[in-house]
């Protein structure tokens, strides 16, 4: 059981008050599974949360904590001064925005205290984080966190007011306008720019058009759009006008576009005439007209002109279709707002932080897709606040994810960077079209700081050299941003020694949708080695626990969450029970937020991610992550990339079935497949010897670079995949089932 108890808080703002989250009794938690009094105890008897973690007499350092029976160490952060390929240079140990909240909070450089007392205290944490980070609000909150409800229904900000759209912009129009805000480039090589002035400009323009379309506050908007200037524009517009909107993914079919519309019951679409995708035209607004057709509550679409009238002249329906502004045939963004109807726009109505303002569907291997909700006071600010304390996004500092806006690191980026007075550099085309130098060029044009990218993408681009990246001058370059999947060691070497130069730090970063961001990721106080998390993102309260909820260390456990914060997803979209909700995240152990991936840590407390636990491999009783037999199978100078996949096998349960995409110009035979079992026998042990390693021309995978590997494993064994609907590359999928003998 927990309580909550509004404590006065003497600060910048009078009256403020936190939630300190009481324990109904003092079981400790710690990473050590002796069950002893020296730092922890087994889980507690009524199933409930543990406790927040308490210091032990036995502490030895700052960032260590030893158990006085057992003599085990316990690290919530990699060792300072471990060996590693980055190191924090005396620059991020002094002026890093991290670096700053430590000090400003009270912790001078104990970046183990500040988050101690964040997990002790998310309250407190998410009220000193949100000073550091400048918010805009309309109405300071009167008490930061309310667990009345329980902590799975966690209410943040209340009596505040806060609109994620008017605090993007608004402030660093006023301060900065005519500093750089928004850079986009089509894959044809057009550009456009915003000024902050121009962007909130051209939000206004949007919000008016839009409430002439009929947009209101509430109105259920989707976003079928690929990445262009108008997907910031109306992502920020709908958040003025307090609409709700639901992100797309434009490479979805029509038949996934509209089962999300209709889930969401949407009666307004955002879509655009077409797009560029290797260098030919996307026709999108015929996607969209197909899956309208199939979804009645849907009253206006209003089109974007992304190609324009020459280009693609699209068929416009009368009474249903509208024009996203007018056309001047001049390219500019500011003469088409200019010419559109001038009309005074009210201010922004003060926004309760916990009103919706978008909801994110995820997909799955069966059942209908789930709508992850979110409100104007959790995403954005969670995504800033990684932005800010993992990556170290500073005003003027120019961002490109290389993304979609249907997958959330889309409006991840929107939220983050502008948030944060950062330039958002958009991409809208292939990442190697049209060469294996696209995405270099882009980042040595535009200058960008923070660029963040997959693996996958990388392992991609690594099979044209090293030529298309030294090509191009990366000297603006701070960080490089990494998620979607686990890394594999040689990939990630090349990144760091190539694209950075041996210089600059990989954030590794995974979390998810109904996170709004980062679980774990890479602090820049510490170092950072090759495939690894240096610890939590600051602020969440994460662990590795086994299935009954205790902590474990040095062996695989579900990675978990021991405290609420203002990015968790507030349930599930049309299903006020909660039930599904619940049930997904909070109720397999109780009190916990099981996020469904195995992780590990080792004994310099660096954290690992072993892929999704409902990819596990089980290999006569073993329980393997597939991407510890992947990372050996791309260790294999062969093999290009790779997934792992589990199959039923009468002696062990299950067998593993090795699919690899060899390197250009290997000649694929029975001894390079050999070969790669060798090596997964060699460093996992003779009882995962793979039963198959077979080659296959490519992987399934998202257009984000996500592997699908209940796909791949739906087709070796000839099974329905489920839903489809996110796959890039249909063709890897038959060319998967003719390897496993079952095309037809």
């Amino acid at each position: 059981m927990v309580s909550s108890v509004a404590v006065p808080v003497s600060s910048a703002r009078p009256g403020l008050t936190v939630t300190v989250i009481a324990w109904a009794d003092p079981v400790q938690r710690s990473g050590c599974l002796c069950g002893g009094d020296g730092t922890s105890q087994p889980s507690r008897p009524d199933g409930g949360p543990q406790a927040p973690r308490q210091r032990a007499a036995g502490r030895r350092r700052r960032d260590e904590v030893t158990c006085t029976l057992c003599g085990v160490t316990e690290r919530a952060f990699a060792r300072a001064g471990s060996e590693a390929p980055w190191q924090p240079s005396p620059a991020d140990l002094a002026t890093s925005r991290l670096a700053r909240f430590v000090r400003t909070s009270g912790h001078g450089t104990d970046l183990e205290g500040l988050h101690a007392r964040a997990v002790a205290d998310p309250g407190w944490f998410w009220g000193a984080a949100a000073d550091d980070l400048g918010l805009a609000w309309q109405r300071q909150p009167s008490k930061i966190l309310d667990l009345s409800r329980g902590i799975a229904r966690a209410r943040w900000w209340t009596g505040g007011a806060f609109n994620h759209a008017a605090a993007a912009v608004e402030p660093w129009a006023a301060a900065r306008p005519a500093d750089g805000a928004l850079t986009w480039e089509g894959e044809d090589g057009a550009v456009r720019v915003f000024s902050w002035a121009e962007l909130d400009a051209a939000v206004r323009a949007a919000a008016q058009r839009l409430a002439d379309a009929g947009v209101g506050e509430g109105t259920r908007v989707g976003i079928l759009l690929p990445m262009v200037p108008e997907t910031v524009l109306a992502v920020l517009a709908l958040g003025r006008l307090r609409a709700v909107f639901s992100p797309i993914f434009s490479g979805y079919a029509a038949p996934a576009v509209a089962a999300r519309l209709a889930a969401f019951e949407a009666t307004h679409l955002i879509t655009a005439d077409g797009f560029l995708r290797r260098g030919s035209v996307v026709p999108l607004k015929a996607v969209a007209d197909e899956a309208v057709a199939a979804v009645p509550t849907i009253r206006t679409v209003v089109v974007v002109r992304r190609m324009g009238r020459a280009a693609l002249d699209v068929p416009m329906r009368s009474g249903r279709d509208l024009e996203w502004l007018p056309e001047t045939g001049s390219g500019s963004p500011m003469d088409a707002i200019a010419a559109s109807p001038a009309a005074p726009e009210p201010p922004v109505p003060p926004t309760d932080p916990e009103t919706p303002y978008m909801v994110i569907y995820t997909s799955g291997t069966t059942g209908r897709p789930k709508g992850t909700v979110h409100v104007h006071g959790g995403f954005p600010i969670k995504a800033a606040q990684d932005l800010a304390h993992t990556f170290d996004l500073r005003p003027g500092d120019a961002l490109c994810w290389f993304t979609d806006l249907g997958w959330m690191m889309g409006p991840w980026a929107i939220s983050g960077a502008l948030l944060l007075g950062a330039r958002l550099v958009l991409y809208e085309g292939a990442p190697d079209w049209p060469d294996a130098g696209r995405l270099w060029s882009l980042v040595a044009r535009h200058r960008i700081t923070h660029f963040g990218l997959s693996p996958t993408l990388i392992r991609a681009l690594r099979v044209h050299g090293e030529a298309p990246v030294r090509d191009h001058d990366l000297s603006s370059l701070r960080v490089i941003g990494s998620t979607g999947e686990p890394w594999n060691p040689d990939p990630w070497r090349w990144c760091f020694d190539v694209v950075g130069g041996g210089r600059l730090p990989i954030v590794n970063y995974s979390g998810g949708t109904e996170v709004s961001g980062g679980i774990v990721g890479c602090s820049l106080l510490r170092p950072i080695r090759p495939t690894s998390f240096n610890g939590p993102c600051v602020g969440m309260a994460a662990d590795i626990v086994d299935n009954v909820g205790r902590p474990v260390r040095g062996e695989v456990g579900e990675l978990a969450i021991r405290a609420p914060w203002p990015g968790m997803t507030r349930g599930f979209w049309a299903e006020p029970d909660d039930e599904r909700y619940l049930e997904t995240y909070w109720r397999r152990i109780p009190g916990l937020w099981l996020h469904g991936d195995w992780a590990t840590t080792d004994a310099d407390g660096y954290w690992y991610i072993h892929g999704r636990s409902d990819d596990t491999l089980k290999v006569a009783g073993k329980r393997v992550g597939p991407a510890e037999v992947e990372a050996c199978a791309v260790a294999h100078p062969a093999v290009l990339a790779a997934a792992a996949i589990g199959v039923p096998d009468e002696i062990k349960g299950e067998a593993i079935v090795v699919l690899c995409v060899p390197r250009p110009g290997v000649a694929w035979d029975a001894g390079v497949a050999e070969g790669v079992a060798a090596l997964v026998v060699r460093n996992l042990g003779k009882p995962v010897r793979p039963r198959a390693v077979a080659a296959v021309p490519d992987l399934p995978r998202t257009r984000s670079g996500k592997i699908m590997r209940r796909v791949a494993r739906a087709a070796w064994l000839g099974l329905d995949p489920g839903d489809l609907s996110a796959l890039e590359n249909p063709a890897a999928v038959e060319a998967i089932a003719r390897a496993g003998g079952r095309s037809d």
